[in-house]
């Protein structure tokens, strides 16, 4: 997965109307079911429970069903590229250590997962506005850097793959 510039306010913009659509989705879903199973089948203790836990998980199968079908869809280009993201970045975390301890002994593919990583956090954290973590990043970053020029090595994050990660 390549690393590109995101449009900040037309991601946000079309996060917090995907936020707010499966919300609503899931409020309006959730009641609408659970009501019309409860008016077709009614409980004479009174207790609704499983209808309303029904509509809701029902509600739930119906968003995630749909934001999959439209992925694809030029609407959610950037909600989706992040998401991929950010997904990509936690296999890259979970395996952070093992990276490290890598890196330190000169292994390009270390280097280049690293590398990868604080380049999509970097660019995560400046589309969310979290700048309070950005120098602890710094430091990181120029870690990495001596240890490539250490090992005279070019990292190039376009040569990333996740593949490389499950040697680690």
């Amino acid at each position: 997965m390549q690393l590109i510039k995101i449009n900040k306010t037309r991601y946000r913009k079309h996060l917090n109307i995907v936020i707010a659509g499966c919300a609503a989705g899931l409020i309006i879903g959730s009641l609408g079911i659970s009501q019309l199973l409860i008016a077709l089948f009614p409980d004479a203790s009174g207790s609704h429970f499983h209808w309303n836990l029904l509509g809701v998980l029902i509600s739930g199968v119906i968003i995630a069903w749909l934001l999959n079908r439209y992925r694809k869809h030029n609407f959610m280009i950037e909600v989706v590229y992040v998401w991929e993201l950010k997904q990509a970045l936690n296999k890259i975390n979970r395996k952070m250590l093992k990276l490290k301890s890598a890196a330190s002994e000169g292994n390009i593919d270390a280097l280049l997962a690293m590398q990868y990583s604080y380049a999509g956090s970097r660019l995560l954290w400046e589309l969310d506005d979290n700048t309070i973590v950005m120098e602890e990043l710094a430091l990181a970053q120029a870690e990495l850097d001596k240890l490539a020029k250490q090992y005279q090595i070019n990292l190039d994050i376009s040569n990333y793959s996740d593949v490389i990660l499950k040697q680690f």
